[in-house]
């Protein structure tokens, strides 16, 4: 796998704004005729409209401009892929037995949305199932999340699970906190209460990094459940690996293992953090290769 080009979304009003400038800095001395794209919302037709930014990608129009024959999946799709590719470097385990093989294994992730894809191994192909489960409707479990959530509801009307696990999640349990608690504070970017949680100086940046990850566990446990992924549950994402060492102390595992008659289910159910810089891409050239 070659070097990583990475733009911020915000200088393209179009996806084939991005592209052109990607092959125009990068590809002027070869010529591309095909590719296999990552995006991040549901793909019918070879389309996507992106959940979350006002860009849309569409085979069509990628043909008609660049000549470029595009195959379109969910990112989560591909970071599926990726998991019998990934090594042990790859990887920071974060409680539970070990996995089962063979087992479908699931991967989820908060970023700018909230991925959730799931593999399930087969003899020389393995199946992959896209998901939009990050939108499912989000359940507290203790009286304090069902604050947040009440006062979330009142914003949004449907509070999913990606309305607090993402980085735009962890802005509005932030700010959540603040209104529940009175305080005259103002919205902080989920950067910034990153930066804070991890520093020790902010006691609210600390609760809602904290519950964020409650939140992140308890959906991870329910990922578990519905795919039966006894071969392992993977964290991937934008988020995860930059606050490991807290996620690993905080209440995630707890919350993942909490399932009531199905505890003993998920504590052998092993959960890792994908630490790999381009894992999106390992699984697009393990696609490939299939």
């Amino acid at each position: 796998m070659g070097p990583v080009t990475s733009f911020d979304v915000t200088r393209f009003a179009r996806f084939a704004d991005a592209v052109a400038t990607l092959l125009k800095n990068n590809c002027q001395q070869i010529e591309i005729s095909k590719a296999v794209l990552a995006v991040a919302g549901p793909v019918e037709d070879d389309r996507c409209v992106l959940t979350n930014r006002s860009w849309v990608v569409d085979d069509r129009e990628l043909y008609e401009t660049f000549r470029l024959e595009a195959r379109i999946i969910n990112d989560f799709e591909a970071v599926a892929y990726s998991l019998p590719s990934l090594a042990p470097p790859d990887l920071v385990g974060i409680g539970g037995g070990k996995a089962e093989p063979g087992a479908p294994m699931a991967v989820l992730g908060p970023g700018s949305g909230l991925g959730t894809a799931c593999l399930v191994p087969g003899a020389g192909k393995h199946i992959v199932i896209s998901s939009e489960g990050g939108h499912a409707t989000l359940a507290g479990a203790n009286d304090r999340e069902d604050e947040i959530i009440k006062h979330l509801r009142s914003r949004f009307g449907h509070v999913s699970a990606e309305r607090v696990v993402s980085g735009d999640g962890l802005e509005n349990i932030y700010q959540a906190i603040v209104v529940l608690d009175g305080l005259a504070l103002a919205p902080r970017s989920a950067a910034d209460v990153t930066k804070s949680a991890l520093a020790g100086d902010c006691p609210v940046a600390h609760e809602a990094l904290a519950t964020f990850c409650a939140f992140l566990g308890s959906f991870a446990g329910n990922v578990a459940l519905t795919f039966g992924a006894r071969g392992g549950v993977y964290i991937a994402g934008g988020i995860s690996p930059r606050i490991v060492d807290f996620l690993i102390r905080s209440e995630f595992r707890s919350r993942f293992e909490a399932k009531g008659r199905l505890r003993s289910y998920l504590e052998a159910v092993p959960s890792s953090v994908i630490v790999h810089p381009a894992v999106a891409f390992l699984g697009l050239k393990s696609l490939l290769n299939l």
